[in-house]
């Protein structure tokens, strides 16, 4: 997998390519348009021949799949999906925190599932801060995993977080519905503002 910030199709050519020299290959399993967190993007990416190059892409065999990222503002991935277009995946915060401030979970998977679009949570640990709103990393990874997604993306900046990490999902089993919903409350108050997910709000 690899992401592509072209919004026009030149720009995303010339990354694909770059993507496909750097990675010593000649095609990408999954390639997600990113980091779509400014208005206008998604209407760009229709209107200047990125879309059309990426369908191109994947035509002649460069890549597999066709998807986006996004951390900021929920409407702006429902744009995306607005389109006629048939996304294979879409990446998107997963977390406990998310349900009290711009809730992609609310928003955004609910569209996605109905489509069958795979959703890739990442942001399970709010870039490390959901721990300030008084719940352990177990149960933070817990909740992300028991949501309708195909994959988590966990950091592993350290061998002793990806050994947590292992642990945590090795002894994984599902959250039932009232415990998710006890832990969402548990955060509420230290949630509400979005002070501890500063990758919707730091801009």
């Amino acid at each position: 997998m690899t992401k592509n910030h072209g919004r026009d199709g030149e720009t995303f050519r010339q990354q694909l390519d770059e993507s496909l020299r750097r990675l010593q290959t000649d095609h990408i399993d999954l390639l997600q348009f990113h980091e779509i967190i400014h208005e206008g993007e998604p209407d760009r990416i229709f209107s200047e021949g990125a879309i059309e190059a990426a369908v191109a892409a994947r035509t002649a065999g460069k890549i597999r799949y066709i998807g986006f990222t996004g951390h900021r503002w929920p409407h702006l991935l429902k744009q995306m999906l607005a389109h006629e277009f048939q996304w294979d995946t879409l990446q998107m915060p997963v977390n406990l925190l998310d349900a009290h401030y711009r809730s992609f979970a609310a928003e955004v998977l609910p569209i996605a599932q109905a489509r069958s679009i795979g959703v890739i949570g990442m942001k399970g640990l709010a870039a490390g801060r959901i721990m300030e709103a008084g719940v352990s990393v177990q149960e933070a990874l817990s909740y992300a995993l028991s949501q309708p997604i195909a994959s988590l993306i966990c950091g592993m900046e350290s061998l002793e977080v990806l050994e947590q990490n292992l642990r945590i999902v090795r002894n994984w089993q599902p959250m039932d519905l009232e415990d998710q919903a006890s832990l969402r409350d548990r955060v509420a108050a230290a949630a509400a503002d979005g002070r501890l997910e500063e990758y919707k709000t730091r801009w």
